[in-house]
C-alpha cells in the first residue's frame, strides 16, 4: 500500500471511529432513564456556557445529584432530592454554596427543573421559579473539601446517590461567552468577609424562619434577597389581630395566602398574634403551613387588659412595680407556651423598652427556668432574634443545656435587615451545631389541644 492509499485508508478509518463515538454518545442519551446508586450518566463534552433543561422524578428517600464543569470531581453540584423540611439539602440546591431546605418539587411526580451557566452566575430553576441565582465572586470562599467547586469549564455529570430518580427530556445548549442571566442584578456577595458562606461550606442550615413581607419588602426583593445572600427566608404573614403589617383574620384568608405562597421558593409560616387568635382560626387551617410561631409580645395585664407591651404607650404599671410586672410577664408567657399550640416561641424574652437596660436583673435564673420548663415540656423551639439580640447569650447557653431546639428568626420591620449576625455570634459563643436546630419535620403542634385560657376586657 502506497501512503497516499495509507492516509486515504487512515482518514476513512478516523471518520468511521468518529461516527461510531458520536453514535455511542448519543445511544447514551435515552429520552427518560433511571439512576440508582452507583450508576451515572455523562454529555460527554466540555461546556462552559450553556443551559441545560430536563425533568425529574424521585422516589421517596431518593437522591441524585448532577455534577457540572467536573472532571468527575471538580465542578459545582446540583441536588436532586425532594421530601420533608428535615434539615436534608433539597432538589436544587448548589451543594455547599447555596443549599436550600424546603422543596419545590416532590417525590413519585415528575417536574421541571434548569439549570444555566453564563459568565459567572450560576442560575437554577426548578417548575419554572428559580431557586438560585449565584454570582461566583473574584475571590470565592471555599473550604479545602470544596476547594475544586469553581468554575472552568468541563462535562456535565449524573449520579445516583440513593434510591431511585428517573430523568428525561435532557437538552444541553451552548451559550455564547457573552451571555448573561438578566435577573442576575446584585452585586456578588465579598465571600472573604461573608459568614454565611462559612455556614454553607460547613452545610450549616441558613435559614431565618421570622421575615415579614412588609416595610416595603415585597415577596420579589425578599425572593432576590435570599438568593443573593444564600439565606432561606421563612415567609409569615400575622394571623389574629394587633400586629403590624399583613394580617389575617379567618380561615379563609389562610388558605388563600397559603395558595399565593406556597409556589414561591420560601418556607411557609405563619405567626399567631395577640391573644385571640387560637379561637378564631381552625387548626386545620393553619395546620397547612409549614410552622407556626408566636411570641409573648401581647400579654393580659395584671388589669386583665390586652398591653402590647413593644408599645410604650400600653404599658401600664397602674402603682405596681417593674418586678411585679415582670412577673405577669412571666406568668403571661407560661401560660402562652403552655396553651397555644405553636412550634416556636418568637421574640423570646422581650420587655418593655424602660426595662431592657436591666435586662438580666429581671431575667433571673428562676424567671429563665419557669419559661424553659414549659418549651421543654412541649418540644418548644427557641427563637434567636438578631433584630432585639435576644434571649441573652446566658439563656441560649442554658437552653441549650437542656436540649431545646433552636432557629432564627428577624422579625424584620422593612427591607433593609441584616444577615443574622446575632445568630452567628450565638453559634460560635454558645457552640450551636446543627443537631441543635428545630426543623418543621419535629413539629408536634398538632398533637396539642387549643385551649382558651384568657378573659378579654
Amino acid at each position: 500500500m502506497n501512503k497516499k492509499s495509507t492516509i486515504r485508508w487512515a482518514t476513512r478509518l478516523m471518520g468511521y471511529l468518529s461516527f461510531c463515538i458520536a453514535f455511542f454518545a448519543c445511544s447514551e442519551r435515552p429520552s427518560e432513564f433511571s439512576l440508582t446508586p452507583g450508576d451515572s450518566w455523562k454529555a460527554g463534552k466540555v461546556y462552559k456556557d450553556f443551559i441545560l433543561t430536563g425533568q425529574a422524578l424521585t422516589e421517596e428517600g431518593a437522591e441524585a445529584t448532577l455534577l457540572f464543569h467536573t472532571d468527575g470531581e471538580s465542578g459545582y453540584e446540583v441536588l436532586f432530592h425532594n421530601g420533608a423540611i428535615d434539615g436534608t439539602p433539597k432538589t436544587g440546591s448548589l451543594s455547599a454554596v447555596r443549599n436550600l431546605y424546603r422543596s419545590l418539587a416532590a417525590d413519585d411526580q415528575w417536574f421541571d427543573f434548569e439549570v444555566a451557566v453564563r459568565n459567572k452566575n450560576i442560575a437554577i430553576s426548578i417548575n419554572g421559579t428559580d431557586v438560585v441565582c449565584y454570582t461566583e465572586p473574584s475571590h470565592p470562599y471555599r473550604i479545602d473539601a470544596y476547594a475544586k467547586r469553581l468554575l472552568s469549564q468541563g462535562d456535565i455529570l449524573l449520579k445516583g446517590k440513593q434510591g431511585k430518580v428517573q430523568f428525561r427530556d435532557l437538552t444541553i445548549t451552548s451559550l455564547d461567552a457573552d451571555a448573561t442571566n438578566p435577573n442576575d442584578t446584585l452585586p456578588p456577595v465579598d465571600e472573604q468577609t461573608d459568614a454565611i458562606i462559612r455556614l454553607q461550606q460547613q452545610n450549616f442550615p441558613v435559614i431565618d424562619y421570622h421575615v415579614h413581607l412588609k416595610g416595603g419588602l415585597t415577596k420579589e426583593i425578599a425572593h432576590a434577597l435570599s438568593m443573593n445572600y444564600g439565606i432561606n427566608y421563612g415567609v409569615a404573614p400575622n394571623a389574629g389581630e394587633g400586629g403590624v403589617g399583613r394580617m389575617l383574620t379567618d380561615d379563609q384568608e389562610v388558605y388563600a395566602y397559603h395558595e399565593e405562597v406556597k409556589p414561591l421558593p420560601f418556607l411557609c409560616g405563619v405567626q399567631g398574634e395577640g391573644r385571640k387568635w387560637t379561637a378564631t382560626f381552625s387548626q386545620e387551617a393553619l395546620g397547612i403551613f409549614d410552622y407556626l410561631f408566636t411570641d409573648a409580645m401581647t400579654i393580659m395585664d395584671h388589669k386583665n387588659r390586652n398591653s402590647r407591651i413593644y408599645r410604650a404607650e400600653e404599658v401600664h404599671y397602674d402603682g405596681v412595680t417593674k418586678e411585679q410586672y415582670m412577673e405577669q410577664i412571666v406568668d403571661q408567657t407560661v401560660k402562652i407556651l403552655t396553651n397555644e399550640p405553636a412550634d416556636i416561641f418568637a421574640n423570646p424574652t422581650y420587655i418593655p423598652e424602660d426595662m431592657q437596660a436591666d435586662y438580666d436583673k429581671y431575667w433571673t435564673d428562676e424567671r429563665i427556668n419557669r419559661v424553659l420548663d414549659v418549651m421543654q415540656e412541649h418540644q418548644i423551639a427557641l427563637e434567636i432574634n438578631p433584630r432585639y439580640k435576644i434571649p441573652s447569650l446566658k439563656i441560649i447557653r442554658m437552653a441549650k443545656e437542656r436540649g431545646l431546639k433552636f432557629t432564627f428568626g428577624t422579625n424584620n420591620v422593612d427591607a433593609n435587615f441584616g444577615k443574622l449576625e446575632y445568630c452567628i455570634e450565638a453559634i460560635e459563643q454558645c457552640g450551636i451545631t446543627k443537631d441543635d436546630l428545630w426543623f418543621p419535620a419535629m413539629s408536634i403542634r398538632k398533637t396539642r389541644p387549643v385551649v382558651i385560657y384568657n378573659t378579654f376586657n
